[in-house]
């Protein structure tokens, strides 16, 4: 659910600093952090981290690493290892000062005085101060008062406080910085500008928005999956879980709906009919009463008036605070929606070994039952040398004149079949039943 924080991270930095535990070693978030980390082409130190613990073995991390293509730079390789502990605050210092060499070799450099430049690394909906964005400035200096456009959001920045809340009146290159006054909550990953102005900003920004819905609009309509659904729709309708997913911040709603992406959905699909950062209100429970979603919630809550509206109407609304729990809650609910797969039981086997021809009733099958029990309405199958040469239902259950409804295994019983009558001496007749069973989500 993280795959997309991991990859923004390692496109807006230009260090990477991969952190990995002694003791646990190269762990599979490991290698996604380092494959982001390859693909953004930024240089890579690695902090080995929790060295104070008994079990710790920063040698074994080392060797997981070069197998990976990370050499130590002790070993002839090119990137730095310091082994720390954040716990009892172990060579943090020569951690700091390998970044500070790391970029010096690097020469990084940007230039204060042009319009500055970056990229939106978080954004949420705040109650008290509107939608708020935490942005990477990597180019130039913004100021309070600047006019902006980040994706299809714009602002004429109303305040920018740091990352202990302490406003800001200007931020330079390198610095991260919270900024007020945003149209709607920005896109996390999504570059910023300064324009000439808001009015410049405000046309930019529709524009983009136009260009985005017109994209959308194309894909629902022209998209391979349409196809697929409406082929599969023909043979028989595809159900649907229809979701509206609200979260605190503008990153966690893209890992959230991305993973819910990536579940499952060759025979059941999600619809997420809206998605948005902030708290859930009375239009999130509208739209799911319209069209029987469920809402999920992370990190948010409803306000009074959709919990209200909510318990009335019945609209269920699922709160959470891990991604997993939500992902786990959703796949069962896919495979709630699953139609159950049939499969046969065989109740039993009989061999035919008289025949006799009643009035009204026509062949009947003197027969002994070899295995399991036969039982009245059952569906059965008749087997001629390995070939089954009739399908259909038993028609006639009966031991010497009574009718029965079982017959268990070593006695012996009269079998009529429905609408058939060529029965031979040593057919095998079999009885069964399909059951319908609950299907894995695959």
């Amino acid at each position: 659910a993280f795959t997309a924080m991991r990859a923004r991270g390692a496109q807006v930095t230009d260090i990477a600093v991969l952190v990995v535990a002694a003791d646990d070693g190269v762990m599979p978030q490991t290698v996604e952090a380092l494959n982001h980390a390859k693909a953004a082409g930024v240089p890579i130190i690695v902090a080995v981290n929790k060295i104070d613990k008994e079990e710790a073995d920063p040698t074994r991390v080392r060797q997981q690493l070069v197998e990976r293509g990370v050499v130590p730079a002790e070993w002839g390789g090119e990137n730095e290892f310091v082994d720390i502990s954040a716990k009892a605050g172990t060579n943090l210092t020569q951690l700091l000062e390998t970044i500070e060499l790391v970029a010096d070799l690097q020469e990084l450099k940007a230039d204060p005085d042009s319009p500055a430049r970056g990229v939106a690394i978080e954004a949420h909906m705040d109650k008290g101060r509107g939608a708020v964005a935490t942005v990477l400035i990597q180019r130039g200096t913004l100021r309070v008062g600047d006019a902006v456009v980040c994706g299809a959001a714009f602002a004429k920045v109303k305040a920018m406080t740091d990352e202990n809340g302490r406003p800001m009146k200007e931020a330079g290159p390198a610095t991260p910085v919270q900024v007020l006054g945003w149209s709607h909550v920005p896109a996390a990953g999504d570059d910023f500008k300064v324009v000439h102005d808001e009015r410049e900003a405000r046309r930019i920004a529709q524009e983009r928005e136009t260009r985005n819905r017109q994209a959308e609009l194309a894909q629902t309509r022209t998209g391979a999956s349409l196809t697929d659904l409406l082929m599969q729709a023909r043979q028989g309708e595809l159900a649907a879980l229809n979701l509206i997913v609200k979260a605190d911040v503008q990153g966690s709603l893209e890992a959230i709906v991305d993973a819910l992406g990536k579940l499952p959905q060759s025979e059941v699909r999600i619809d997420v009919l809206h998605k948005g950062v902030g708290g859930i209100n009375e239009n999130d429970i509208s739209l799911a009463m319209a069209s029987d979603a469920i809402v999920i919630g992370f990190n948010v809550r409803p306000d009074t008036g959709a919990t209200q509206l909510a318990d009335h109407e019945g609209v269920d609304v699922r709160l959470y605070r891990v991604i997993y729990q939500a992902l786990d809650d959703v796949r069962a609910a896919l495979t709630g929606l699953l139609a159950p797969m049939e499969q046969e039981h065989t109740l039993g086997r009989a061999e035919v070994r008289a025949l006799f021809r009643v009035p009204r009733q026509g062949v009947i099958a003197g027969c002994m039952v070899i295995q399991g029990s036969f039982v009245r309405g059952a569906l059965a199958r008749l087997v001629r040398d390995s070939v089954v040469v009739y399908t259909g239902k038993l028609s006639s259950l009966r031991r010497f004149k009574d009718d029965v409804r079982e017959v268990a295994e070593g006695y012996e019983c009269g079998i009529g079949l429905e609408n058939f009558q060529d029965l031979h001496e040593g057919d095998i007749i079999e009885g069964y039943e399909v059951r319908e069973v609950a299907r894995a989500l695959q």
